[in-house]
């Protein structure tokens, strides 16, 4: 059993001082004074001057490694627990992007696996960039049924000269087939789009949404904050309904110098102001997945690697620079991605909830201790731990 006494709780939403219970790898209280009268030893830990929040869900992150858009050279590496943890990352959902053929399903599954057993909490999408998807079983359906860790499809690329360029009917089949999926096995069935620079940015959303029953929330476009023009179009897909995923950075500045992209910070003060509601987006790092940049005609020029690091870089660019209140910043890395992806214990701090939790420093949002479930990931700095002992 843990006590975490007298710490800032943001849930996201701000609570207040509390106190909270942690055992069996759950949230048992949360108070504003526990008082514990058991023979059970009790770790303590004093949260004065540090900030609660849910363990952050980064829910589009190549956890096989990505790349080789510039040769097998460029081909990113797997992720190391360690990486997820020290970032605050406690729920991870797996993709494998442009390549589904160096890396498959199978190792996507067990890499998952592999993690989860680590102390992480681990979901996926099922395929790549290309339609048809090529699926584990014999069909879309019965993955979802079979396969416990996937919760939707994706990330299939659109508007992108690396897509397969599907036609709209594959597209179709494809989401009729994972909503079904999800539907039957009581999952999201989320479709992940992966949006690109092309002319078409989401043409194929909103025909899919005018020509068949298929509801808004069924989608995440990813890359949403890619450029101005692509970024316009997915405010107005936020407004009619649906979620839009941003895609963080470590370094902001660079990429909306280098390749017009829109930081989280800015688009977040855009979509708020224009009144989409505050369940309409998430963040995400695209995470070991390559960050090439190619020039005008499509030629590739150079690439970086995504790190779960840019989510907090992320949250303190929009706190710190934009006046976003932290508890509405929060929401991207908790609350909205665990309720898009019917993660209903994540994402929240309240009793019953798995026991996920980040301390941050109050003044400086910087990650002091990481929790997955009720067990002590990281610290990195002494925090006061005792033992305390009381006997019925």
């Amino acid at each position: 059993m843990k006590v975490i006494r007298q710490i800032k709780v943001y849930s996201p939403n701000f609570l207040g001082v509390k106190d909270i219970l942690l055992a069996g790898g759950k949230i048992l209280a949360l108070e504003d004074h526990l008082q514990l009268d058991t023979n059970v030893a009790v770790e303590e830990i004093d949260g004065t001057g540090l900030i609660c929040t849910p363990g952050f869900i980064d829910c589009h992150f190549h956890i096989l490694g990505g790349g080789g858009e510039g040769g097998y050279e460029n081909r990113t590496p797997e992720v190391r627990l360690s990486q997820l943890t020290s970032a605050g990352v406690t729920t991870v959902v797996g993709c494998l992007g442009t390549d589904g053929v160096g890396r498959d399903m199978t190792a996507l599954i067990s890499k998952a696996r592999g993690l989860e057993k680590e102390g992480v909490s681990t979901y996926l999408y099922e395929g790549s960039y290309r339609l048809p998807l090529d699926p584990v079983t014999d069909s879309i359906i019965k993955d979802f049924l079979t396969i416990d860790k996937i919760i939707g499809i994706g990330e299939i690329a659109l508007s992108d000269h690396r897509s397969s360029q599907p036609t709209f009917e594959e597209f179709a089949r494809a989401v009729s087939d994972c909503r079904v999926g999800g539907l039957l096995s009581g999952k999201a069935g989320i479709v992940n789009i992966h949006l690109g620079s092309g002319k078409q940015k989401i043409d194929y959303l909103w025909k899919i949404l005018e020509e068949t029953d298929i509801p808004v929330r069924q989608f995440l476009p990813t890359h949403a904050n890619r450029n101005e023009a692509l970024f316009a179009e997915c405010i107005q897909f936020a407004i009619a309904g649906g979620v839009i995923d941003f895609t963080a950075s470590e370094d902001p500045d660079f990429w909306e110098r280098e390749d017009g992209e829109v930081s989280f910070a800015k688009g977040l003060k855009q979509l708020l102001a224009s009144g989409a509601p505050i369940d309409s987006f998430t963040m995400t790092s695209d995470g070991q997945g390559s960050l090439p940049l190619f020039d005008e005609n499509n030629n590739f020029k150079g690439l970086g690697v995504g790190s779960a690091k840019s989510l907090l870089v992320a949250l303190k660019d929009a706190v710190f620079n934009q006046e976003i209140p932290f508890e509405i910043a929060l929401r991207a890395v908790t609350v909205n991605p665990a309720r898009v992806l019917k993660l209903t214990q994540k994402g929240e701090i309240s009793v019953g909830k798995d026991a996920d939790l980040c301390f941050l420093d109050e003044n400086t949002l910087d990650i002091v201790t990481v929790i997955a479930k009720g067990k002590i990931m990281v610290e990195n700095k002494e925090v006061k731990v005792w033992e305390t002992f009381k006997n019925n």
